[in-house]
């Protein structure tokens, strides 16, 4: 049996015979460039699986203000795109941060995480990593900073407004989660990282999380995680360990 594919985006109504499964891209990209493109949505399609795409604010079909102060909460869009009952959910980069900030507000709308492409960036902020980024959006790239100029090759995108992209990176940080809030999120959780990932460590998060699995994915940076086929897999065997639902 077949899903709805792109439930959220084409607005149709979700199947209720088929598990829901939240998608969740990162900074610069958006539910079809990360997960359409890649095949991902219709290889969960084929397992059965109901998909909710969710463009977060400043990305896709989304709104894209260009005032900081208007990300201050990137959780609304996922709560607003979410069934009322429990959800698997996958993110990456950006998107597995906030899916992390929605279950820890409510545990009880999730019943899988797999958080991919964060580790030591939920509990220290790099500032000069968001100026040198920030910088790239506008132009003004270093050019041997390549981790910077690969941030811009994302915000580049015709899709993308490079304004708010960059407004994004300036909104007021919000503080790190405790490993009290982090104790909430009782669900399983699979927290995937590529090996050559600038946000490993992963520990002190996969620590602080009641059920948490670590994946590392091996030969893979940031950038190239959602295409990764061992991330793929990783992400697909964990949402299909989950029991058949009535």
């Amino acid at each position: 049996a077949n899903g709805t594919v792109g439930a959220y985006a084409a607005g149709v109504p979700l199947d209720p015979a088929a598990p829901p499964v939240v998608l969740v891209h990162g900074w610069g990209g958006s539910f079809a460039t990360t997960w359409e493109r890649s095949g991902f949505t219709e290889l969960l399609a084929d397992a059965g699986c109901t998909v909710v795409g969710v463009d977060l604010l400043g990305h896709g079909t989304a709104p894209k203000p260009h005032d900081p102060d208007a990300y201050a909460d990137l959780t609304t869009r996922v709560f607003d795109a979410m069934p009322d009952e429990p959800v698997d959910a996958i993110g990456f980069s950006l998107g597995a941060m906030t899916l992390l900030r929605a279950a820890i507000a409510q545990p009880h709308r999730f019943r899988r995480l797999v958080l991919a492409g964060i580790g030591r960036n939920v509990f220290e902020r790099d500032d000069e990593a968001t100026r040198r980024i920030i910088d790239a959006v506008e132009g003004n790239a270093a050019t041997d900073d390549n981790t910077a100029r690969l941030f811009a090759q994302y915000a580049a995108d015709p899709a993308n407004d490079p304004v708010a992209l960059a407004a994004i990176m300036r909104r007021s940080p919000a503080d790190p989660p405790t490993d009290e809030q982090l104790a909430r999120v009782t669900c399983p959780v699979l927290v995937a990282v590529g090996d050559d990932d600038f946000v490993l460590p992963a520990d002190r998060l996969v620590a602080a999380l009641p059920d948490a699995t670590f994946r590392p994915l091996r030969r893979t940076d940031h950038f190239a995680t959602p295409e990764s086929f061992a991330f793929i897999d990783a992400a697909l065997e964990f949402i299909d360990a989950v029991p058949a639902w009535d």
